[in-house]
């Protein structure tokens, strides 16, 4: 099958590497994890969870998509990025309402996100032709995302629970859509093989650095909520140091361990395009846990003394505990095993539910944050020794 085209990216052997324009596109993102956590935490309930949930998934799957589209076309060509920069200011709307978007502004926020992933798809189709070899693939996603853009809409227009519910169906027409190849009568459905032709080292790149912007925001987050409070106490110095200390840790166990091997995975792959996707599917999950553990960092530094209840044990052992488990599902994928540590550490974090209702958030936050800890160095220690045995 031909793929060739003057805007798509050379496959010449030669790795991928993430332009200055797709850094600053990521800009936008870091602005929407911010309105997230913030929303989560001014919503720290279990509806408020559901509409932060959900419109994670709109915010990841916005950028997910568009990822993918850098992935296959030269962002460094005008025509493509001005239409990355056309996504980019359709994001700032979209995230600039998420406050309001269950309330006088879930309408803006359902059309500017019409508006990425339907204006992209189009944009693709006509800068690609509507007849060249990856056509089809872009037609079958500009239907399902034009599916999933009534729903978007009709949820803008309705209010409660009936958006919640018209919402969380379309993020499954968009999240579940490509597991089957974004399937439709007439046009069949993408070949992962034939069609997602991808650049691994590029894609895997792309979500290390989502990564960093969501572990940028529990850092950033720490820092705002210390310096806005007066006096600085010393359980309010302890928080601040367990939260900067849990972001470390936070970073170690997926990038000292695991980020180079993520790329290669994807590249050894025997089906590319079918990793890509599954590394995307998994990272949805492991940053919005990491989204989870800023609202808890945040919520220890503003009351260190409070008492446990059932919401602040979901957010405060909620956020480690499934971030542990999408890495040992992301580790599974490319090492082909989950890491005892990690095992070891979800069993740990299980067992402190129980105890955490009897004493105060402080020593919650200080107790996982130790569990995160262990857990990274023993993969770390682990991942050491058998690259030792390994090596010639």
């Amino acid at each position: 099958m031909n793929q060739s085209h003057p805007l798509l990216r050379e496959r010449n052997g030669h790795e991928a590497s993430v332009s200055y324009s797709e850094l600053l596109f990521d800009l936008i993102y870091v602005f929407a994890v911010t309105q997230l956590s913030h929303y989560l935490l001014h919503h720290l309930s279990w509806t408020g969870a559901l509409q932060t949930l959900v419109m994670w998934f709109a915010v990841w799957l916005a950028w997910q998509y568009t990822a993918w589209v850098t992935n296959w076309f030269n962002p460094d060509l005008r025509s493509v990025r001005l239409m990355l920069f056309a996504v980019m200011l359709m994001g700032l709307f979209m995230s600039s309402a998420i406050p309001e978007a269950f309330g006088q502004r879930g309408g803006v926020f359902a059309l500017f996100l019409v508006l990425i992933q339907v204006g992209r798809t189009l944009c693709v189709l006509n800068m690609l032709g509507w007849q060249h070899a990856l056509s089809g693939n872009f037609k079958r996603i500009l239907g399902w995302v034009s599916i999933s853009a009534v729903f978007w809409l009709a949820g803008g227009v309705c209010q409660g629970e009936t958006r919640l519910l018209l919402w969380a169906i379309a993020v499954l027409c968009e999240y579940v859509s490509p597991m089957f190849g974004f399937p439709l009568p007439g046009l069949g459905r993408s070949s992962s093989r034939r069609e997602w032709t991808i650049d691994g080292h590029h894609l895997a790149e792309r979500n290390q650095l989502f990564v960093i912007v969501a572990l940028g925001e529990t850092i950033l987050i720490t820092g705002a909520t210390l310096s806005e409070l007066t006096p600085w106490t010393p359980p309010v110095i302890i928080a601040s140091l367990v939260a900067f200390v849990g972001s470390l840790a936070l970073w170690w166990i997926y990038f000292d361990t695991s980020s180079k091997a993520g790329s290669e995975a994807i590249v050894h792959a025997k089906d590319p395009g079918k990793m890509g996707a599954r590394f995307h599917y998994v990272h949805v999950v492991l940053v919005g846990a990491i989204i989870v553990c800023a609202v808890a960092n945040e919520r220890v530094i503003n009351e260190p003394a409070s008492h446990i209840n059932t919401l602040t044990a979901a957010v405060l052992i909620g956020g480690p505990l499934v971030y542990l488990c999408a890495n040992a599902v992301y580790k599974l994928f490319v090492y082909q095993r989950i890491p005892l540590s990690h095992l070891v550490g979800i069993a740990a974090l299980v067992v402190l539910v129980p105890f955490s209702f009897v004493t105060n958030v402080l020593m919650v936050n200080g107790l996982t944050t130790l569990i995160v800890i262990v857990v990274a160095a023993w993969e770390s220690i682990s991942r050491a020794r058998k690259t030792e045995v390994t090596s010639p």
